[in-house]
């Protein structure tokens, strides 16, 4: 394949095929060349499916630049501590119940005060830490963090907790640049002289002038969040559901997902439970789509489905990447279909849930999530509805077409 052009191309439409590409210019003055050279390409490299995936998600990271790198940043070190922390409390409702965290002295209270008193504490400083990290480097760690920790005293919640980041990034940044001092002084900077002045701001600010206004608008969050009615819940359910499917691991579906995330520490599950739910179907859909109508994908991709379902089941959206990438208008509205369907139900249900990841693992743990059948009956009708769709949309292939997205593409 050639492409000769003097303009961006998406190449994702060429997976796993030879692609030499040159200038209109070379193609029409040196035509046989290029032939030539395009003849003389070696085939590409077959890539695993899982393979595929870690280098498409290494392509797609590179891309990132300015404030969503800095906040992926953040919510990547962030996510452990909100994991432990759910599974914690989740275990703690297992051994001690429902009321596990009055029962002082107890295993469940002992639990509770691990993972929802501590962990979770931790997780809003730490995700302010690390935007500021990601900005600043190691200066903007102490004002990220006690920025962080102060949105959680005054009642910011994980919103202020991102602005924290941010001020305390930039404003680490900016004083670097501007303050100069003698050559032997130097090492003062990073370890004195910038986590002071930076401190002191971002905590002033946060308790002045950021703190009360974000106060007041994450309340009126988590008031609405906490009425909604039937039709409300099952909007809110369809948008999480859309976002999570439509770009799989990238910026809006990580958008929906911190946003679920950021309101555990309120003790808001619901959006949760539906992020999650909506999150498995558009790798189980394929994978159930690619084993029901085999005519309609390319012998690699049925047998990538097998990787496909465990993805899904485990709670990894980019398991439906390499399927997307090759033939994107086809897949993304059946898989965005299916994910607004789970989402919607998810929400209409009620379902709550404590822990946010671990896919379908997590439903063992006693009370990690509430409704638990009608919770599965939403993944299950998400996962049929995107089955369909790509029914549908998906038109029988030749053997011959390409397999795969190779690791050659380029993803966003």
């Amino acid at each position: 394949m050639i492409v000769a052009a003097d303009a961006y191309v998406d190449t994702l439409r060429f997976a796993g095929k030879r692609l030499y590409e040159t200038s209109t210019k070379d193609a029409l003055h040196n035509g046989v060349a290029v032939l030539e050279a395009a003849l003389a390409l070696p085939e590409p490299q077959k890539v695993d499916y899982v393979g595929t995936i870690k280098q498409l998600k290494k392509a797609r990271s590179a891309t990132r630049s300015g404030p969503y790198k800095h906040l992926m940043t953040g919510v990547s070190y962030m996510l452990p501590v909100v994991v432990a922390g759910g599974l914690l409390i989740a275990l703690a409702f297992a051994f001690g119940g429902i009321y596990a965290g009055d029962k002082e002295g107890s295993f469940g209270w002992a639990l509770m005060q691990i993972g929802g008193a501590t962990a979770f504490a931790l997780f809003v400083p730490v995700l302010a830490g690390f935007i500021a990290y990601s900005i600043a480097d190691r200066p903007g760690i102490t004002p990220g963090l006690v920025g962080g920790m102060l949105a959680t005293t005054v009642g910011a919640g994980f919103l202020g907790g991102i602005v924290a980041g941010f001020i305390a990034g930039y404003l680490t940044q900016f004083l670097n640049d501007k303050i100069k001092l003698p050559e032997n002084l130097q090492g003062l900077k990073p370890v004195l002289i910038l986590p002071l002045i930076s401190t002191l701001v971002v905590g002033l600010l946060m308790i002045y002038l950021i703190g009360p206004p974000v106060k007041v608008a994450l309340n009126g969050l988590e008031s609405w969040l906490s009425n909604l009615q039937e039709g409300s819940a099952l909007l809110l359910g369809v948008i999480l559901g859309a976002m999570m499917a439509f770009d799989m691991g990238g910026p809006v579906n990580k958008a929906a997902y911190t946003f679920s995330v950021g309101l555990l520490a309120s003790k808001i599950y619901a959006p949760m439970a539906a992020v999650m739910a909506a999150g498995m179907v558009p790798p189980l859909g394929l994978a159930l789509a690619a084993t029901l109508f085999k005519n309609r994908f390319t012998a690699d991709e049925r047998e990538a489905s097998k990787a496909a379902f465990v993805l899904g089941i485990s709670f990894i959206t980019e398991g439906a990447i390499p399927y997307a990438a090759r033939d994107p208008f086809r897949v993304i509205p059946s898989i965005m279909v299916g994910a607004a369907v789970t989402g919607a139900l998810s929400m209409v249900f009620g379902v709550k849930l404590l822990v946010p990841h671990g896919g379908i693992f997590v439903l063992l743990i006693p009370n990690a999530v509430s409704q638990l059948l009608p919770y599965v009956i939403a993944i299950v009708i998400g996962t049929l509805a995107t089955t369909g769709m790509l029914f549908l949309l998906k038109k029988p292939v030749a053997e011959g077409n390409a397999p795969l997205a190779s690791a050659q593409e380029t993803a966003e």
